[in-house]
């Protein structure tokens, strides 16, 4: 049942910081009706890694997720499940399986037959409310103080109001949002008696409490929240862009007095989501969502004037249409937009895009149909990798007033961009190849955001100060002698948000700098100063500058990057800027002492790097201790890097320093190799503390009851006696002295469940001859002299994984690892066999991934075959004495997904019987006999290959695919370094109806396309390094361009073409 509370009480779990705690990640992802693996992976993969990713293939993004998964214990929320197909759940899941026991998936749906396909442990079923517990949810939201003791009246009528509410959470509070502060008993009387209780839901399935709620909306509301239905179900969406969205569509009443736009809509905004129409996402981010019930409201009134283009399928667009959205497609082709042709009165052209994916979007779209689009007021094209540069016309858009182009390739904007008059929102961020922004941009003098982050922009054009209106500037550039003045940031006296100041190096007095006004500026929230690398030796001049570049004290987060002077200016470090949470100070080669940051009351994060003269810190970094209780009272993470002269962390006190630092949960030393000590004595909070690269460091780590994990790199000079019981994580690298005490340590401490060991070339063993018995995980890479025990048996093991170590290791035993998940052996010397007993622990039940890769030596696998029916993924890379591949794969590898073989010149065939019938993957490399004799791999056998990928440098190799050797399942094929192919078989392609995605790259004697082209489903064609095709595909002029013009999105080398 819809608004019933699942997602809901799944939020509570996931932000509970308890549970933040049990996890090492957790990710969410609204998944809704619409199941796409690829989306679902790369949001995992991107919690797991903090890192944008832009892999579209789904076996490499796969791959990717597993090994960040692995050993570790994640939690994973889907949010909004529909999705029944039982193989669909089983593709997806395959890469949650190396992470460590108690991981949890938590699955919301309103479907119970989701559940039985996903084979979840029992069911929980949420109930609908009691009507007590209705009621009080309702008196939460209507009351001020939560309760009705005081009003028995409005109480009497409350509850025959929640009567109607069905018992369901979100009708509830809805309407005690709507009811909150409203005293009038008239008021409540009229909500009860309201028609609209009698309205039928049948056609709209509007629940009535819902309709209520908004037909007592006002009516500025009621139109700020009927324009939100160009939002798709579960689409996630941030305050400030539907703000800007709402002032292009002149939503936003114009304000009194000093009140600006922005804070007009930020009023409508809260006012929505203090009456539940708008919810924060789930995930830890500040992006907002609306309830499926409530986005079905949003349609329902919005009627005719929103339309939502949500699939391929051609749809009736109306005249009265005046706003439209649709989700991206990776080639957006002409033909999807042809009906909106007739939208002449079209104001919204807004595509919604899934993050970090690339978009190719029709020529046609851009300079045909968008210009006829005269009353448009919003247009984005974020996003849209195929668009180098927007044509001239663009300044006929009279009306526009929001315009978005980040993330494209354009070059240049056209000085027609500055006859946009109206022009209020300009969005050019990560547009890397923009060098320039257009001279006339003064004379956009309504415009309020222009956003740069990310580009190349050099110089920033002259005259800004007349942008009076200006709310937010990424990024302002100070010119040389005859550029741009930093003082003409005075007059934009509205900035708020973020704002880097780059070049500072060209401000050549301090009074420009003063101009600036930076202390006027109180919306600001972050601040960046920037001078470039190098480009002055004037420290005295630096210092006098950043003295006049004082910030307002409502600055959250402060950075300085590259200052020069020697010195820090009074003002960095003052109590005042009682609000700053952040402070980032990076390259300040000269200064030879820190600034006083540690009476800054709500300093969190604070990051210290190159600072190249500083010898010792000591009291002055703590600040007046007579002032501030505790030194850094609410500091959590504290990083140091690249001090190359810091030689001492001087004490400020035995009194003082038990004081500092009471909530610090992450403490980082990199780079700082002359540091010789000492370190604080207790951190009471610490969970996480990281040194490296730190060699002469001799110290007592500090006490830190609560660790969990602890790294050390190159530095063999610490103390530790013994490790805390909360530890759970454990990394040594490049420590040749201190390594062995900490693993005997390790050895009696019942707690560490992972293990990484790197670059101890003086390890010889374990303590005792056997791993420590509490491991889950385990990595050692580059110690060579280290006897791996093979003799005893390890339970608790489940992923391992060794690299350039262990060269003594001749076997590996797999039977006495029987819950192994994960194996992979790296460059290993010796390695020759694995081993398996006869009998029942000859089944590898647990293992679903391995790989084997460098072991010149490995010559077969156990004899009678690997027998792991839940092995997805083998990879055999490398290993030039193998000759065969496991024997009976295509009967005792049941789930293989994915094979991938190269380097392995004495394979010459695939086993007996085949492959598994399972297989969704298949990479062959360099392996010439295998490939000489491809008429018998028998692919035409695997029903469910989707992706084949060879790589080939032998001269048998000059004609490909062969008519019939490959599947016509195929969606993805991978021609990668064939130095000898020059056909490339026409017959044997046109055989692959369902190939998405070509690649063919390194193939330098390719000499065309084939006369019979290629298959008219494909929609990805990606060329390079081929130089005899690139001339023959260019568009529209090149000899083969008529056999590929039917292909949606043709990358050559760098460029892209829809």
């Amino acid at each position: 049942m819809a608004g019933i509370g699942k997602t809901t009480l799944a939020q509570v779990l996931y932000n509970d910081d308890r549970v933040k705690e049990h996890f090492e990640f957790a990710a969410w992802v609204c998944v809704s009706e619409e199941y796409d693996i690829c989306k679902i992976t790369k949001t995992v993969l991107e919690a797991a890694t903090s890192i944008p990713c832009d892999i579209k293939d789904i076996n490499l993004l796969q791959l990717k997720l597993k090994e960040k998964l692995t050993g570790k214990k994640f939690l994973l929320v889907l949010d909004d499940v529909w999705n029944e197909n039982y193989e669909s759940w089983e593709a997806l899941k395959r890469p949650f399986n190396s992470g460590l026991q108690g991981s949890k998936i938590i699955v919301t749906t309103r479907n119970e037959s989701v559940a039985s396909v996903m084979r979840t442990v029992p069911i929980h079923h949420l109930k609908q409310l009691t009507d007590e517990d209705c009621w009080q949810l309702f008196a939460k939201h209507a009351f001020e103080s939560g309760k009705s003791d005081a009003y028995p009246i409005l109480e009497r009528i409350g509850r025959d109001i929640v009567k109607k509410c069905k018992c369901l959470p979100l009708a509830a509070k809805t309407l005690g949002c709507l009811l909150r502060f409203k005293l009038d008993a008239e008021e409540w009387e009229k909500i009860l008696q309201s028609d609209i209780w009698e309205l039928s839901d049948d056609l709209s399935n509007i629940l009535p409490a819902l309709r209520l709620s908004y037909y007592y909306l006002p009516s500025h509301l009621k139109r700020c929240f009927a324009y939100c239905s160009i939002f798709p179900k579960n689409y996630e969406f941030k305050k400030e862009q539907l703000i800007q969205l709402w002032m292009a569509e002149d939503l936003l009443q114009h304000p009194r007095r000093n009140k600006r736009m922005e804070e007009v809509g930020d009023e409508y905004f809260h006012e929505l989501v203090s009456r539940s129409f708008f919810q924060r996402s789930g995930g830890e981010n500040s992006c907002f969502v609306m309830h499926d019930l409530i986005n079905d409201l949003a349609k329902f009134v919005s009627g005719e004037l929103c339309f939502r283009l949500e699939d391929e399928n051609s749809q009736e667009i109306s005249e009265k249409t005046r706003h439209l959205s649709y989700v991206m497609a990776l080639q957006d082709l002409f033909k999807r937009f042809e009906i909106f042709y007739k939208a002449e009165s079209l104001r919204t052209f807004l595509p919604l895009y899934l993050p970090d994916e690339f978009y190719c979007l029709s020529n046609k779209v851009q300079h045909d149909l968008l210009i006829k689009l005269r009353c448009l007021r919003v247009l984005s094209l974020s996003n849209y990798h195929s668009i180098g540069e927007l044509p001239d016309s663009i300044g006929k858009l009279r009306h526009l007033r929001y315009l978005d182009l980040s993330r494209t390739l354009i070059k240049r904007l056209s000085e027609s961009v500055c006859t946009l008059y109206n022009l209020q929102t300009l969005k050019l961020a990560y547009c890397y190849r923009l060098r320039k922004l257009p001279m006339g941009m003064h004379n956009l003098i309504n415009l309020r955001h222009l956003d740069i982050t990310g580009t190349c922009v050099e110089e920033m054009p002259t005259q800004m100060s007349k942008l009076k209106n200006l709310q937010s500037l990424s990024t302002f550039i100070v010119g040389k002698e005859n550029g741009i003045k930093i003082g003409e940031l005075g007059n934009l006296s509205n900035l708020q948000g973020t704002l880097s100041i780059k070049k500072l190096e060209n401000v050549m007095n301090a009074k420009d700098a003063y101009e600036a006004k930076l202390k006027d500026k109180k919306y600001l929230v972050e601040l960046s100063l920037e001078w470039g690398y190098g480009e002055t030796d004037d420290t005295m001049c630096e210092r006098n500058v950043l003295e006049k570049l004082v910030p307002h004290t409502n600055l959250k987060k402060f950075q300085i990057h590259n200052y020069g002077g020697t010195r820090f200016p009074d003002w960095l470090g003052d109590e005042s800027f009682s609000n700053i949470l952040s402070v980032s100070l990076h390259d300040c080669a000269n200064c030879c002492v820190l600034p006083s940051l540690g009476q800054l009351p709500s300093l969190k994060h604070l990051s210290i790097e190159g600072f190249d003269e500083v010898v010792a810190v000591g009291p002055e970094f703590y600040g007046n201790s007579s002032l501030v209780s505790q030194p850094f009272q609410s500091l959590e993470i504290l990083k140091f890097s690249w001090m190359s002269a810091w030689e001492e962390w001087s004490s400020i006190g035995v009194e003082d320093e038990c004081r500092a630092f009471p909530r610090l949960q992450e403490l980082h030393l990199e780079s700082c190799q002359n540091l010789i000590g000492s370190l604080p004595k207790k951190l009471p909070s610490l969970r996480k503390l990281v040194i490296e690269d730190c060699d002469q460091l001799v110290s007592q780590l500090p006490k830190a009851p609560a660790i969990r994990e602890l790294e050390l790199i190159k530095c063999d000079m610490v103390v530790l006696h013994e490790l805390p019981c909360t530890l759970h994580s454990l990394k040594i690298k490049g420590c040749q002295v201190v390594v062995q005490s900490f693993l005997e340590m390790v050895k009696v401490q019942a707690c560490t469940r992972r293990l990484d060991i790197s670059d101890c070339s003086s390890l010889t063993s374990f303590p005792g001859g056997c791993l420590p018995t509490t491991l889950s995980f385990l990595s050692i890479k580059n110690c060579e002299k280290l006897e791996f025990p093979v003799q005893h048996y390890h339970t608790s093991l489940k992923h391992l994984l060794i690299e350039d170590s262990c060269d003594s290791l001749r076997y590996f035993p797999l039977d006495f690892f029987p819950n192994l998940n994960s194996l992979t052996i790296v460059r290993n010397k010796s390695f020759r066999f694995f081993t398996l007993s006869e009998g029942p622990c000859k089944v590898l039940a647990s293992i679903n991934y391995l790989k084997i890769r460098g072991c010149p030596k490995f010559i077969s696998f156990p004899r009678g075959g690997l027998s792991a029916p839940n092995l997805t993924d083998l990879w055999v890379e490398e290993c030039e004495n193998l000759t065969s591949l496991p024997e009976g794969m295509h009967v005792i590898l049941p789930s293989l997904r994915e094979l991938r073989i190269s380097g392995c010149p004495k394979v010459e065939s695939f086993p007996e019987g085949g492959l598994p019938s399972c297989l969704s993957s298949l990479y062959i490399g360099g392996c010439n006999k295998l490939i000489a004799r491809r008429r018998e791999w028998h692919l035409q056998s695997l029903p469910l290959l989707t992706s084949f990928g060879i790589f080939d440098e032998s001269e048998n190799l000059k004609s490909f695919p062969e008519e019939e050797l490959l599947p016509s399942t195929l969606t993805y094929l991978s021609m990668f370094g064939l130095s000898c192919l020059k056909i490339l078989d026409g017959r044997g392609l046109q055989h692959l109806t369902s190939l998405k995605t070509l690649v063919v790259s390194g193939c330098n004697e390719l000499q065309a396309m084939p006369e019979e082209g290629l298959p008219m489903s494909l929609v990805d064609l990606i060329i390079r390094s081929c130089p005899l095709l690139r001339e023959r595909c260019q568009r529209e002029k090149g000899e083969d361009w008529p056999k590929i013009a039917h292909i949606s999105c043709i990358q050559m080398d760098e460029n892209c073409t829809a």
